[in-house]
């Protein structure tokens, strides 16, 4: 089983395409209640229209192998941010953030450290 598809709740698909696009995704399927975007790595994630967006205690990581510069040219096109990118104790890369609708998100490297970390269970 492969996890590649993640979908988030917003109240306004242009502006919530607007912010993804930002992000950097590549932005393949657009109506007025939905869409959908492709990630470097072949993942797909999308934004559906909801009448009200209930607050999740769902974070979602997107890897960037150019954290900081990412995150640099993220606030300069006016992007903010929670935390800027932080070593963390489990050896990833971290800088928080969240969309217009307040789903958080994670812009962070784990490297090899996503998969194979010291501490990673045999077998």
């Amino acid at each position: 089983m492969n996890l590649n598809q993640v979908t988030v709740e917003v109240s306004d698909i242009a502006r919530a395409r607007d912010f993804y696009q930002t992000l950097g995704l590549k932005l393949i399927v657009l109506s007025e209640h939905y869409a959908r975007f492709v990630c470097p790595g072949g993942a797909t994630f999308s934004v559906h229209l909801a009448e009200r967006v209930m607050p999740s205690g769902t974070l979602i990581y997107f890897e960037c192998e150019d954290l900081d510069a990412r995150h640099a040219r993220l606030v300069d096109a006016g992007v903010i941010f929670d935390s800027a990118p932080t070593d963390q104790r489990w050896l990833w890369r971290e800088a928080r953030l969240s969309d217009p609708d307040g789903n958080r998100l994670c812009l962070y490297w784990g490297g090899e450290n996503r998969v194979n970390p010291p501490w990673r269970v045999a077998g």
